[in-house]
Formats: C-alpha cells, structure tokens, sequence
C-alpha cells in the first residue's frame, strides 16, 4: 500500500507562484492539490490534457473558455485539453481543489 499526506507530498514549483502538491502520477493520471488564498487568482491558462477540478473546501470562481461560474465545496467541473482556465478564491477562506489531469501532462514520450 503507498500512502500519501498532503502536507508531505512534492511542492510543485509554478511560475504562477500558486501551492500546488503533487499527491500521484503515472503515465496515466496525474493528482495535484491545489490551495489559494483568499483573494488569490490562479492566472489563465490552459494544460494539454483533460483535467477535472473538484473543490474540497472554500468557493471561488472558474473560468473555463468563456464560460464562468461560482463553484464551492462537492463541486466537480470539467475542463478539455487545450481549454484556457482560470481559478480565483472569493471566499474568506482558503480555497483546497484536487486536479485530476489525464493522461499525465508528464507522460514520457513514446
């Protein structure tokens, strides 16, 4: 059994200078918790590979392409490869997501 703990899991190192930790990756599946700080934005942007956000706790607005909406705790949101996104905390609170991106954005080349 391979267990992980958040607080242990890799630092992602972004230049958009948001905390991401790096919980799983296979060539299939790549698991990353994501927290912002209340009134911090996660710059657009886009990934190359299908990702699904799920919101763990706080609220915050989504931009995916040109469609935008609030979305808080027990929300999943989709987004395709290649759609430009963005994330920005409106709460009081830190805003927790796990991004779950497919295949892994780190696949090695066959």
């Amino acid at each position: 059994m391979n267990a992980i703990h958040r607080s242990s899991a890799e630092i992602l190192s972004t230049p958009r200078g948001t905390e991401g930790r790096k919980l799983h990756e296979t060539g299939h599946v790549q698991v990353i918790h994501l927290a912002l700080q209340p009134g911090e934005t996660l710059p657009r942007h886009s990934a190359p590979v299908d990702a699904f956000f799920y919101v763990l706790e706080g609220s915050g607005v989504v931009e995916i392409g040109d469609e935008s909406m609030e979305a808080g705790e027990g929300t999943l949101i989709a987004s395709a490869g290649g759609s430009m996104h963005l994330w920005r905390n409106t709460s009081a609170v830190p805003l927790r997501i796990l991004v779950v991106k497919t295949p892994s954005p780190q696949r090695p080349k066959a």
